[in-house]
């Protein structure tokens, strides 16, 4: 055996969770979900709050830089928005059909032991969905979404009672890890915004940027597409202390192309 592979054999992995976010993560930009999503609030603005047309893009892209979203500018300027009513009408009417079922992706999560948990800003209905469609619904742990981080919002009696939480605010960061009983020192957090990936750097979180070949300051690993994770960071396979490390090892050589453990 060679150095490399007795190296592998005798580490343990750093990592005891692994964070994923989900749009544009775990499955690719180009669903066209994004950008439907996008039509989407435009309409609401449009038809549920009175915008002209031509205000709406502009107000949306507006409302997220100062914000974080359409509905929490929408709630702190004291517009009385429902969080499940603005959810149902972006969400409700997205083309799901073009998330198609990722058997790799599938493989690759199922070959991962530590705990996988979704960490998201969407409501629990459209993670549900576009897990569904993946085929990969039952291969996380958990799911931290809108209502997790939200808890109070439902009590809120004004729009602006009780400000809308998203990553990457320190105080989405913060619920996340405390409902999960994160480690952060020996958790990994997968995301595709690296304001999202900053917040977790603070944090102590170990950072991925997913959809980038090249690293940033703000994240310690980058990978193209999530289906290259064993590639870019391998050391999630290494040997744990509740498995054997031949079991680990195995898991491994299944996520990993023969030639990139060893070569």
């Amino acid at each position: 055996m060679d150095s490399c592979c007795k190296s592998v054999r005798h580490s343990i992995s750093p990592f005891d969770c692994i964070l994923f976010d989900l749009d544009d993560t775990l499955y690719p930009s180009e669903t066209g979900i994004g950008a439907a999503i996008k039509r989407n609030i435009d309409d609401f603005l449009v038809q549920k709050c009175g915008f002209a047309e031509t205000q709406a893009s502009s107000l949306r892209v507006e409302l997220f830089k100062t914000y974080g979203s359409s509905l929490a500018g929408l709630r702190a300027l004291g517009y009385d928005i429902d969080a499940d009513d603005y959810h149902s009408f972006v969400h409700g009417r997205l083309p799901y059909d073009s998330i198609k079922p990722d058997p790799q992706l599938r493989s690759l999560l199922r070959s991962i032991k530590q705990r996988k948990i979704i960490f998201t800003n969407s409501d629990r209905n459209h993670a549900r969905k576009a897990l569904d469609r993946l085929g990969i619904a039952d291969c996380f742990d958990q799911i931290i979404c809108f209502e997790t981080i939200n808890p109070n919002l439902p009590k809120s009696t004004r729009p602006d009672g009780f400000p809308v939480v998203l990553k990457p605010s320190p105080e989405a960061m913060r619920i996340a890890i405390d409902v999960a009983k994160l480690d952060p020192r020996h958790t990994l957090f997968l995301d595709d915004s690296v304001r999202n990936i900053a917040a977790g750097k603070s944090f102590g979180l170990r950072t991925a940027l997913v959809g980038k070949s090249g690293k940033t300051k703000e994240a310690d690993y980058a990978l193209e597409t999530v289906n290259n994770l064993a590639q870019a960071i391998p050391e999630i396979w290494l040997g744990g202390c509740n498995r054997s490390s031949e079991e680990r090892i195995d898991q491994m050589d299944s996520a990993l192309p023969t030639e990139a453990v060893c070569a």
